[in-house]
């Protein structure tokens, strides 16, 4: 269903420089404003309460007169839209797009023109810059981004460094005044040498004002383009986009007619409002590809977390400070520590097929691992040759007969020109063995060298594989690639992305503290699914190695919540088969778990602190809930009247154990079945660093009869 209403207010020059539009609901108000200057700006107010100051709009050109004040309004269309429509894939089945638009037409004396669209929706705000074809400017370079987000205090904020090439960094909470990127949490000597600059920060962007409001600020729709970092005044509070610059200085290259992502504004007095909008998926473009049966979310397992941990290798050989070609690795003795035999792919298969895992990823499967990374090396890898102990042929039939798909690796070693130049050969040795998704990897120094991994050339790349694996039907998974803005509503293909800092961390770093996962949903999700890697068991690592310190810096319990609360259509049982049957009752909760949803509820939330979603399976009457802490204990009651009024559940009560901590005793758990129903208030307790995850299935009459109500 879709209505458009549109009303051209004006048509000639002269027209009066401020227009205001209200949110559907009335609570939000844009104002476009026109300075003495002719300078453009904005504000934005929330149930009459500044949320954004008057700020400056506008892009500056290269080697180009002035296109940042002395403009004139010639036109300004104002219009609504309401329209709902149903992804591929996602949280919820349908997704409504309400929105007032102004768009407004800006001219300067030598007849340039620039148009910047808003769209004002009920949780937020969308407003980008368009440049129609016109003489006077055809082919132009972005040479800075002027726009300004000006806030009204010294707001509580969460935020990572500004960072051309990595988001995998803790997240730090401070007062917008005592952001320093250089001394932000796990910042090290070769980080620091990439930051922007100590007042530099990430989108998106959360924060919380002192009053209780909630404003998240990102992109939506970033493509043809270069990423937006911001810089904090930390005298005025205000924010100014900073874009990611190309080997040679450069922001975007740009010709007409074409436009910038979408800058945007998340705001309400409710925490759960952020996670739930859908504004920066519905300022994307609709899906590019037309038939999607083949389109399917994943729940797989893979030879991962063994390599993370240390027990296998990437690697067939060990060499050390060898430079190797393509044809080398023939004469290299093995390791014996390799992960991706044959004989062990078959052994997760046979795990996959008993336990209904959907997939199962191989990494290291393919020659070049010897030598590989932080060699700014552009030939690294051809994604077609297997090492001699992976039959690529041999575990397609038996995949096959299992009923399970293998999900290919592609690292690139950030050598994104080599990758280019083979994809089309990669993705048909995939059709021809049977592949259907594949997880790309960026890790190192991108080549061209002097681009990063959030420029315009990388961000040309990224969507360049989204559509290249569409041809071919296969589904993406990008690690390592620009933060995502809501580009799987256009490509629904691209199922997840990595772009921050992921479970992995916790195998062989600092880890990740127990807030991490309390402020993702509000930060790095914002612009679409991630595959986190979620699952992992056995907490310390010393059990695999010994006097191995590192751990994971959660309760078991809390893994399993992770399914529900960290979204994702491709879910990864992340850690050893092996651990999995020591927790095989645990370990259920896995299995079932949905990855594709009709539903979803964010029941109660506080970023950095705690977060409890309820999910409906797709199709199904189940329900999920997931719920987590930070380093505090939480105790917490759940109405559960979003279940079927006139259904009884059997609920599965997966909680921490009674003396359960991240640290201390992060393995205690405990499993309880009960029957609810839509009037059950369900009372959670999470340990410190702790979670619940709870299962709701219509009980049969079994079920009625065994289990007592709760």
């Amino acid at each position: 269903m879709k209505k458009r209403i549109l009303i051209i207010l004006a048509l000639m020059f002269g027209i009066a420089s401020a227009q205001t539009i209200k949110s559907p609901n009335g609570k939000l108000a844009l104002k476009f404003l026109l300075s003495n200057e002719g300078t453009p700006a904005y504000e934005l107010t929330f149930n009459q309460k500044f949320v954004i100051k008057t700020s400056r709009l506008g892009i500056e050109l290269k080697d180009q007169p002035s296109f940042t004040k002395d403009f004139s309004v010639v036109k300004i269309d104002s219009s609504q839209t309401y329209e709902t429509w149903e992804p591929v894939w996602g949280e919820v089945k349908t997704i409504r797009n309400n929105y007032k638009e102004l768009a407004v037409t800006l001219q300067q004396a030598d007849k340039r023109i620039i148009i910047i669209r808003f769209r004002l929706f009920d949780d937020g705000l969308g407003f980008r810059y368009e440049f129609p074809v016109q003489d006077g400017l055809k082919y132009f370079i972005a040479a800075n981004e002027l726009t300004e987000f000006n806030l009204t205090g010294d707001h509580k904020t969460f935020w990572i460094p500004g960072d051309y090439d990595s988001n995998e960094y803790v997240y730090t909470t401070s007062k917008l005044s005592e952001v320093d990127a250089t001394f932000g949490k796990n910042v090290d000597e070769i980080m620091l040498k990439r930051l922007i600059g100590p007042d530099a920060v990430q989108t998106p962007l959360m924060m919380k004002t002192e009053d209780g409001l909630y404003i998240n600020i990102h992109e939506a729709a970033l493509v043809d383009y270069t990423a937006m970092n911001l810089i904090i005044d930390k005298k005025t509070f205000g924010l100014t986009a900073h874009l990611v610059p190309d080997a040679i200085g450069n922001k975007a290259y740009m010709q007409t007619p074409c436009k910038t992502p979408w800058r945007t504004v998340i705001v309400s007095d409710n925490a759960a409002d952020i996670i739930a909008s859908k504004t920066i998926l519905n300022l994307n473009e609709p899906s590019k590809i037309g038939e999607t049966s083949w389109i399917k979310p994943v729940k797989y397992i893979g030879i991962w977390w063994e390599m993370h941990v240390g027990t296998a290798s990437w690697n067939y050989a060990d060499i050390n400070n060898i430079k190797l070609s393509l044809t080398d690795w023939k004469s290299l003795k093995p390791n014996g520590k390799h992960g991706a035999t044959t004989e062990r792919t078959k052994f997760y298969i046979d795990f996959a097929a008993k336990n209904g895992f959907d997939g199962v990823l191989v990494e290291g499967w393919n020659v070049g691992w010897e030598d590989w990374f932080g060699q700014w090396k552009e030939n690294v890898f051809d994604f077609v040759t297997p090492y001699p102990d992976f039959n690529v042929a041999e575990l397609q039939k038996y995949a096959e007969e299992k009923g399970v798909k293998l999900i290919m690796h592609h690292e690139t070693s950030a050598s994104a020109t080599n990758y280019e130049r083979r994809m089309d050969e990669a993705y048909r040795f995939m059709k021809q063995y049977g592949y259907d998704a594949v997880k790309t990897g960026y890790v190192g120094r991108i080549i061209p060298r002097g681009e990063h991994h959030d420029g315009q050339w990388m961000v040309n790349h990224y969507v360049r594989v989204a559509e290249k694996t569409a041809q071919y039907k296969i589904m993406l998974d990008a690690h390592e690639p620009v933060r995502p803005t809501g580009l799987h509503r256009t490509y629904p293909n691209w199922l997840a992305c990595e772009a921050a800092r992921g479970n992995e961390f916790n195998a062989w770093s600092e880890g990740n503290p127990p807030e991490h996962e309390t402020i993702l949903p509000f930060t790095r999700l914002m612009g679409g699914p991630m595959d986190y890697t979620p699952g992992i068991f056995q907490i310390k690592m010393n059990y695999f190695v010994p006097n191995k310190k590192e751990h994971v810096h959660t309760t078991l319990v809390k893994q399993m919540a992770l399914y529900v609360t960290m979204y994702s259509p491709l879910q990864m049982a992340a850690d050893y088969p092996e651990v999995y049957e020591r927790f095989s009752d645990a370990f259920q909760f896995i299995k079932d778990v949905a990855v594709d949803w009709d539903d979803t509820k964010i029941l109660e939330a506080e970023p950095g602190d705690y977060l409890t979603i309820a999910r409906k399976a797709r199709g199904k009457e189940d329900w999920y809930l997931g719920a987590i802490t930070d380093e505090n204990a939480r105790s917490s009651k759940i109405p559960l009247n979003f279940l079927n009024k006139d259904q009884w559940y059997a609920a599965t009560v997966y909680a921490d154990g009674k003396d359960a901590h991240w640290e201390k005793n992060p393995m205690a758990y405990e499993i309880n079945s009960y029957l609810v129903n839509s009037k059950t208030v369900l009372k959670l307790k999470l340990a410190e660093g702790g979670g619940a995850a709870v299962s709701f299935k219509p009980a049969a009459k079994e079920k009625m009869k065994s289990l007592k109500k709760y």
